[in-house]
């Protein structure tokens, strides 16, 4: 990035040329895991390229956002983590049953073939098809999927492209892009009113339980078009009342709590802090900073308590 910025005019005037003759060519990507909910690999893009993904994303960004529908937050302005566990307070208050559903493997099974599709229905400009297919088809290898579908042969799956990188921005506006067809599905087909899509987590609410195991097999079916497969374990119908456990969040009708393994890292985080602190390695303005970062996120459950303790103890 300092490399990048210290010829910042230069570097675009750059990218400008090999973007419009044709010679842009992304770079390698640096691969890392994380471990926290699950262990999934993360993958970041050198800084130039990742100045090209918001190019891209400007662009192309108002072309889908009409075509979304209200209820998806991900990756969009004025929407986010916070106002999506907010409408799904507001449907639990008032329904008695949810459908939380998880798909497998999300970003590892994106089709390269079916997603380009899906983006030349709105998209027909030749040289922005183009970058989009020069950075889909740059995605560096990600976890091994093997799923089988209707008509699928013995090496099917095997043979077509998948996979998006976790970490890039394009790849978060693709991955809404690939559901933007079930959301409309869900709400003009299966006519259900109450439905919330966070990336690939999403919640069905209904009065009636029947109903609600009725969409599931539906969504199952249809999300065989994307060539993509719930968790059946995971994906199940539940009453409001039990409690369910939603962006870092257990979201129950009259409040919120946050998830045990939330709890677990931020204790780790804080003793973490502190040895630093400590040692000289950080400042008390550093310390304070991050500590408050978390309670922004932490006020959105009952965790007044929780956030009061912390703040005799490390503020």
């Amino acid at each position: 990035m300092l490399a990048f910025n210290h010829n910042l005019e230069s570097n675009i005037f750059k990218l400008q040329d090999e973007l419009q003759n044709g010679a842009y060519q992304p770079g390698p990507y640096h691969g890392f895991y994380i471990h926290q909910p699950k262990k999934r690999l993360i993958s970041a893009a050198p800084y130039r390229d990742r100045v090209v993904h918001h190019a891209l994303c400007n662009v192309i960004e108002p072309i889908f956002e009409k075509t979304f529908i209200y209820d998806t937050y991900a990756c969009r302005r004025e929407k986010g983590t916070h106002k999506a566990i907010m409408r799904f307070t507001e449907f639990c208050r008032k329904n008695k049953y949810v459908l939380k559903c998880d798909i497998k493997k999300y970003f590892p099974s994106i089709d390269h073939q079916i997603l380009k599709g899906l983006i030349r229905r709105k998209i027909a400009c030749k040289q922005t098809l183009w970058l989009i297919d020069k950075i889909i088809d740059n995605s560096n290898p990600q976890e091994e999927v093997v799923e089988y579908f209707s008509d699928d042969d013995l090496f099917s799956p095997v043979e077509r492209r998948k996979g998006i990188p976790i970490g890039n921005l394009t790849s978060q506006f693709f991955a809404n892009i690939y559901l933007n067809g079930l959301d409309h599905f869900i709400k003009e087909k299966l006519l259900c009113k109450y439905y919330i899509r966070y990336c690939d987590d999403f919640v069905l609410f209904s009065n009636d339980k029947a109903k609600l195991h009725q969409w599931r097999e539906a969504i199952i079916k249809y999300l065989e078009s994307l060539r993509l497969k719930l968790h059946e374990n995971k994906s199940q119908v539940s009453p409001v009342t039990h409690g369910t456990t939603f962006l870092g969040f257990r979201i129950f009708p009259e409040y919120r709590r946050l998830v045990r393994d939330n709890l677990v890292l931020t204790r780790r985080r804080l003793k973490r802090l502190k040895a630093a602190f400590i040692a000289g390695e950080i400042d008390m303005a550093t310390c304070r900073n991050s500590i408050m970062a978390w309670f922004g996120h932490a006020k959105w459950a009952d965790t007044f308590c929780l956030r009061h303790k912390i703040a005799e103890i490390y503020l």
